[in-house]
Formats: C-alpha cells, sequence, structure tokens
C-alpha cells in the first residue's frame, strides 16, 4: 500500500494575529484586492476563490503568522499524517467547532510546527455563494494550493526534515544568493505540482535568523499579469511599503513584487510560475534569487543594522523546532 500524501497536500489557510485591523482591510482589499469579510470586531477572513477562507486575522499581539491550514484531499492521506505524527509522539488535538468554522472547514486537527508556527490539516473546506467582491480578476488556487509561505531559520536542516517526515515534501532546488555581503541558502520544498509551498532560507555558516517574524514572506499567485501590475500600483497609491519592485526569479520564474504587510513580514503577489513536472525534474542549484528586478526599495543603512541586531540577538535565542518529526533533519544534498 502506498503510503506517501505527497500530491494529496495543498496550502489551504493562513492564520494571522494582529492588533491593526484597519490597516490589514485597506492593505488586502483596497492595495492587493481580496475579498473582505468582517466575522466580528476581533476576527476578520479573506477570501480568493469559494472557500470561505483563505486568511483569518484575530485579533492579538503577535503582529504574525501563528498557524498554517493544510487541505488534504481524502481521509486516507488525513489518517496517514494524523498516524505518523502521533506515531512520533507528537501531540495532536482537534480543533474546536468554532475554530473549525472561523477557518471555513468542517474540521482540523492542530500540531506543533517550526519556529512556533501550528500546522493544522482538514479534509472538507466549506465554500461561500456569496459572489466575490474584489478588486483582482482571480487567484491561482486549485491543484496547487494558494501560494507558499517563506521563512528564515537557523537549522534549515532540521525544518526540511520536518516537512519531509509530516508531508513527504520534495526538494525542488536552491538559490545562493549574497545579500548585503552576507551569503544565503535557500531551500524550496514542494507537497504538490507548485513549484514549492515552503522556502526555508538560512545564512551560511551561521546559526543566526535575521528576521523578526516567524514568516518572511506569504505568496499569492495572480491569474492575471494586469492584476499583478494594478496591485503592484495600488500598493504605491495608498502608501504602503514596497519592499522588493518588481522582477522575476530564477528558479520558478515567477513574476512578482514584495509588500511589507501592516505586521512587518512581506507579502509576495505572483504571476506564472513554473509548474513542476515530476517525470523529469531535477533540482539544481541557481546563482541568485532573481534574472532581473526585485530591487530592494528605501532601505536604509539603519535597516541594515537592524536586521544584523537581529541575526546576534537570535545567538541568545533558541529557535523553536520539533525535534521529534524533524529527526536528524536533512542536509543538503
Amino acid at each position: 500500500m502506498n503510503t506517501n500524501v505527497f500530491g494529496a497536500v495543498h496550502l489551504g489557510y493562513v492564520v494571522i494575529e494582529s492588533r491593526r485591523f484597519a490597516d490589514w482591510r485597506r492593505f488586502g482589499t483596497d492595495a492587493v484586492g481580496m475579498h473582505h469579510d468582517d466575522i466580528s470586531p476581533d476576527v476578520m477572513r479573506f477570501r480568493l476563490d469559494d472557500q470561505e477562507c483563505r486568511f483569518l486575522i484575530r485579533r492579538g499581539p503577535a503582529e504574525d503568522v501563528t498557524a498554517l491550514g493544510w487541505h488534504i484531499d481524502d481521509h486516507a492521506s488525513f489518517e496517514r499524517i494524523e498516524a505518523r505524527t502521533r506515531a512520533h509522539g507528537v501531540p495532536v488535538v482537534r480543533g474546536s467547532d468554532e475554530e473549525a468554522a472561523l477557518r471555513g472547514v468542517e474540521r482540523l486537527l492542530r500540531f506543533p510546527g517550526p519556529k512556533g508556527i501550528a500546522q493544522e490539516i482538514y479534509t472538507t473546506p466549506l465554500t461561500s455563494a456569496e459572489p466575490l467582491k474584489m478588486l483582482s480578476s482571480g487567484w491561482v488556487t486549485g491543484d496547487s494550493g494558494m501560494g507558499h509561505v517563506a521563512i528564515t531559520s537557523a537549522r534549515p536542516a532540521l525544518t526540511r526534515g520536518y516537512f519531509t517526515t509530516v508531508f513527504d515534501a520534495r526538494l525542488t532546488d536552491y538559490i545562493d544568493e549574497t545579500i548585503s555581503g552576507v551569503k544565503l541558502r535557500i531551500r524550496f520544498l514542494r507537497v504538490n505540482e507548485r513549484h514549492h509551498s515552503i522556502a526555508v532560507a538560512a545564512v551560511r555558516g551561521l546559526p543566526i535568523d535575521p528576521v523578526r517574524t516567524r514568516v518572511q514572506h506569504l505568496n499569492i499567485q495572480a491569474a492575471g499579469l494586469d492584476d499583478l501590475a494594478r496591485s503592484y500600483d495600488r500598493v504605491h497609491e495608498l502608501g504602503f511599503d514596497m519592499a522588493l519592485s518588481v522582477g522575476q526569479h530564477t528558479n520558478d520564474k515567477e513574476l512578482s513584487y514584495y509588500a511589507r504587510t501592516p505586521s512587518g513580514f512581506e507579502w509576495e503577489v505572483g504571476w506564472n510560475p513554473v509548474v513542476v513536472d515530476e517525470s523529469t525534474w531535477e533540482p539544481t542549484t541557481h546563482q541568485g534569487i532573481s534574472v532581473w528586478g526585485h530591487k530592494p526599495v528605501g532601505r536604509t543603512i539603519v535597516d541594515l543594522l537592524d536586521q544584523f541586531r537581529l541575526g546576534a540577538r537570535s545567538l541568545a535565542r533558541p529557535e523553536i523546532t520539533v525535534p521529534a518529526l524533524s529527526g536528524g533533519g536533512i542536509p543538503d544534498d
């Protein structure tokens, strides 16, 4: 019997904690162009398609991503993930009915993840008959999931080991990049046809984490090039910070830009990345993040010094890992 769940796993929703509700509402609806729903004074949601919830914003102090929700295609795969997680001695808890309803799913299970980001799995998303009201013409979800998440890590081998153990993630490729004299290696992991659902960046040779937030950026994929261009203009016009200008990545060929969210981490809007052909794909290493573009916008020496301080501070703050699911980690190939 095949017990591999690769291909049955898709990024389904993201939970964010923030106190900056007014800014998030403007950012999500007026700048990026998603559908917005106010659920209560302390909860809002964004939709990309007919699924009730793709982003859940809950009022709280973290200003960060607190959970990732993974849509599992079938009950057999769901039960395999649950069983392998429990078999490693990791606690798995059932989300409450209220939590499931807020996330737009019938039921969910939750267990610990790297960097303190809870991992949640579900099989049945709830859909809404309410027509989408958004500035974008559409977003790419479906078999590829809803985009990707990028994190920085001082323990990248353990992070890769975790997602391989839990979701049978596969290495797609690497990028080596030098930014402001700091050498980085980025590992791209896929769980379905999308080039990557998780990206893990680390400083080469140094166990430091130069990013304050648990995630470095989130990505969603625009349906059309016009949607990408118009959202880029809206981000500028509404006064939100732009982190990186429009550019094209070396590995997945995605055209994209990076804006800074009200919570401080970055938000990538992309278009037209490659789709992996499992019969022919071989992992390779690319030099540099971008073929062209993706230039830092408005970055000062003060920003660079702050990032250096954060990295130095991380030496005294152990990174949260889940050793039972990470094993000895998976070193670079």
